[in-house]
């Protein structure tokens, strides 16, 4: 019996790598691109316009941001979900403006979902952030 157990054990362990591995993976970059973007252009992009590019002085640019690429994505994470207040340099112009919490109707999947978009978008350096990662930034209470 010890025998085919160690058989048994021995011909499953291939198929527990593949699991783990696949779940270490993490997110699905393609799947939170697509996800992302459907976000993007439900909300910001009223105010960061469909190229990315801004309004002016008003809203600052997300496309080839100096900001988004410098500032990391702990950073850009918690603007999302907490909103942001106050003067800001982008690409060497100042805004001073609010850009409210993206609402709670957006759950954590799709603040990571746009975010992601965001980071891999318009020339922007790239990265992933996970559901996990929003929350982990998320203020209580909200």
């Amino acid at each position: 019996m010890y025998i085919s157990i160690m058989k048994l054990i021995i011909a499953i362990l291939p198929l527990l790598a593949c699991t783990f591995s696949v779940n270490a993976a993490g997110p699905d970059k393609a799947a939170l691109m697509k996800r992302g973007q459907v976000v993007y252009n439900e909300y910001c992009k009223t105010c960061h316009q469909a190229n990315g590019q801004g309004l002016s002085t008003v809203y600052p640019p997300v496309a080839g941001s100096d900001y988004v690429k410098t500032k990391g994505a702990k950073v850009i994470t918690d603007n999302v979900v907490n909103g942001l207040k106050g003067p800001i340099t982008v690409n060497g112009k100042k805004f001073n403006n609010v850009m409210t919490a993206l609402p709670t109707k957006y759950s954590n999947a799709d603040a990571a979902a746009v975010i992601t978009f965001v980071l891999n978008s318009w020339g922007n350096n790239g990265g992933i952030v996970s559901e996990a990662d929003v929350k982990k930034v998320r203020k209580s209470g909200k």
